[in-house]
Parts: C-alpha cells; structure tokens; sequence
C-alpha cells in the first residue's frame, strides 16, 4: 500500500502533535514494512531529529516561497502524481481538492479545545481553525479521533456523523518504556540541578496546563516535596515566577525549558509522582510516558484524562488546590497504594502499544483503499 502522510509536524514539532505524526509514521513502517511511505512536509527544522524508518519518501516543495500554501493547495497534485492507495492527515488537516481525486483520505482529530475554552486562543486562529479543521472533517473519508471525548466533541460541536469517526488512541515513544540504570539517573540529576525525588509535570508551560494549580497545592497543603516542571515556555511562566517569589518556593520549584528528549526518560524514572492538572487536553501524551516509566499519576477531571490515566490513577478537579494537595499527600505516604498505582498503571499503558495502534490504524486503511 502506497500512503501519503500530511508530515508538517513530524518535521517541525517538538512534542505534542509532532509525537503523535512521527509515532504513527514509526509504528506503521516498523510493524507494515511492505507498506511505501510519502511523507509531505513544507520545510523541516534542523533541531529536530527524526530518523525516519525505512520505505519512505520525503516530499518538500521545490521552492520556498508560501510553504503554507504548498500545504495547502500543492500536496494535492503531488499525491495525485505518487498514485497513492491513501493520504492521511495528521494533525486536523486535508489538502484542498484531495477530495476531487480517486484518493481515499483519513484526518486525525486531537481536540476541539478552541471552541470548548476559546478564552485560550486568538480570535483570528479560532476562526482559521474553524474553516480548516471542519472543511477536512466534512471531505474525509474517514475521521481518527485520538479519545472518546474528541469523538463527543465532533458529534456535539459540529454533528459530524458519528460512523464517520473512529477512536484510535496514542501511544509513546518506546524510549519511555526501557528502564533507565540509576547512574543514567543520576547524569540527567547534575545535568538539570535536580534533587533526589521530586513530583513531575511535562508539557508546554501554559495557562491550559494549569501549573499554577500545582504550585497553590504545594502551598496550601505544606508539601516540601520538589517539583520539576519541564516544558516549552510562553508567557505564562512569568506568572509561575510571580508566584513563586510570592510564596518563597524558589528553592523547592524547578522550571525546566530545554529538556533534551533522550533525557526525559530519566527525568520520568526519578520522580515520584506525576501531576498532570490541564484544563482540557485531546488526549494526554504524557501520562502515557508517566504509566509506561512507572510512575503514580494524579491528573484533572473533565476531558479525556480519565482514558488515558486509567483506573489505578488518581483525578481531581482543575480548579480545587486543596483536592490536588490531598491526593499528592494520600499518594506521597502511602507505599502500598504507590505500588497498586504503579503495577495497575503500567498494565492499563499496554492497550496503548505499538502493536495495538498499528493493527487499528492498518484495519482502518484496508477498509479505505481501493484494491
């Protein structure tokens, strides 16, 4: 089978929707080796490393001018001229017209979470979201929403047909579940100024992932525990700071912007809980990375987290520190339900491996593609 991948954030995403394309571009390569890759991007970004698997083609436009428009309006004439089996895109996305070609099409759904907390994004991106995200839902063949909750959000938001859309969850890096050797432990410890055990969060520092929360935790419930916090930065960190310095937690908080992906593994193994208290998420990458390093998960109610967490993690609610700062001590004291956490996380983790997500996806192809 000849398929064609919108690879944009393979290529230019560090985490998030870039994990997730270079992920499915991995899992189908390795596990479908007779299977021939098209991969499209507009540009790549030399920071990023993707050793891309073998049988795969690497598509850029010939010149550099408006990559967004090649993106766009261009990918359609090149995957008409590849004859592909099918094109799938990754992150929301269908090029315009590829729904006039012979050419079956798949796009993955994350979320809708610039309609459900529009407060968190710029009107005009909203707008542009809205025209592009529902255009492709409506000429795709086929809809791939990352959770249940996505599929509600598609049904309820926009009244996409719900036998359109079908729920292939994430998965992560198979890096997240090797263990890490203590001295592995110890060089990421020198390497970030990091303490012997600390409570972890990892994702972009930003108002949705609600780190603010975390830090009223440790203060409200007088938790001497560390906290690392290690993600992208925006401007929301400022407000992290201020607070910070307010409630004098300069020694105990850790803010993390530039860990390198081959350390994130150690920094996993070497916390003693994960905390993961967004507002909204899609799906929720990291706490899969959390259960598969075998780590307790406290994460927030009200989105998809309960799916992704599973049974043996603790919820609470987004917006109660005191809640938070409960279940952190519950946790944090109390090595038997530690172990449960752990061993049940770790088993409820399987249902997102390589295999599962492979033979879902391929399944979903076979049933798309023209024989």
């Amino acid at each position: 089978m000849r398929i064609g991948y919108d690879a944009k954030r393979a290529f230019n995403n560090h985490r998030g929707l870039g994990n997730y394309s270079r992920d499915t571009i991995r899992i189908i390569a390795t596990h479908f080796p007779d299977c021939q890759l098209e991969l499209f991007t507009p540009k790549r970004d030399p920071s990023i490393r993707f050793d891309c698997p073998y049988s795969v083609d690497i598509i850029q436009p010939s010149h550099t001018f408006m990559h967004s428009l090649w993106r766009t309006f261009g990918i359609t004439k090149e995957a008409e001229k590849r004859h592909l089996d099918l094109y799938h895109g990754l992150s929301h996305e269908l090029p315009v017209g590829i729904e006039k070609t012979h050419i079956p099409t798949v796009v993955t759904m994350h979320d809708l979470i610039f309609i459900r907390h529009p407060e968190l994004y710029p009107f005009i991106d909203r707008k542009s979201y809205k025209i592009k995200y529902l255009r492709s839902c409506h000429v795709a063949d086929s809809i791939i929403a990352v959770s249940q909750q996505t599929k509600m959000d598609l049904i309820e938001l926009w009244g996409i047909d719900e036998k359109k859309i079908s729920v292939i969850y994430q998965g992560c890096h198979p890096i997240f579940c090797q263990q890490v050797t203590e001295s592995q432990k110890e060089k990421a410890r020198k390497k970030y100024s990091l303490p012997e055990t600390y409570l972890l969060n990892v994702g972009a520092i930003e108002p949705r992932k609600n780190q603010l929360l975390i830090l009223k935790a440790l203060k409200v419930g007088a938790i001497s525990e560390p906290l690392v916090i290690a993600g992208r930065k925006t401007e929301y960190i400022a407000e992290l700071q201020q607070y910070i310095k307010e409630k004098k937690l300069q020694s105990q908080v850790h803010i993390l912007p530039n860990v390198d992906f081959n350390d994130l593994p150690a920094l996993y193994q070497g916390a003693s809980i994960f905390v993961y208290p967004s507002m909204y998420e899609g799906f929720g990458i990291p706490i899969v990375e959390a259960l598969q390093s075998g780590l307790p998960v406290i994460a927030a109610k009200g989105s998809c987290l309960e799916e992704s967490g599973g049974p043996s993690s603790r919820f609470v609610s987004p917006n109660d520190e005191v809640e938070l700062a409960e279940q952190i001590k519950i946790v944090l004291n109390n090595k038997e339900l530690r172990n449960y956490m752990i061993q049940n996380g770790k088993a409820f983790a399987e249902k997102f491996s390589d295999k599962a997500i492979a033979n879902k996806l391929m399944q979903l192809y076979q049933t798309l593609a023209k024989p």
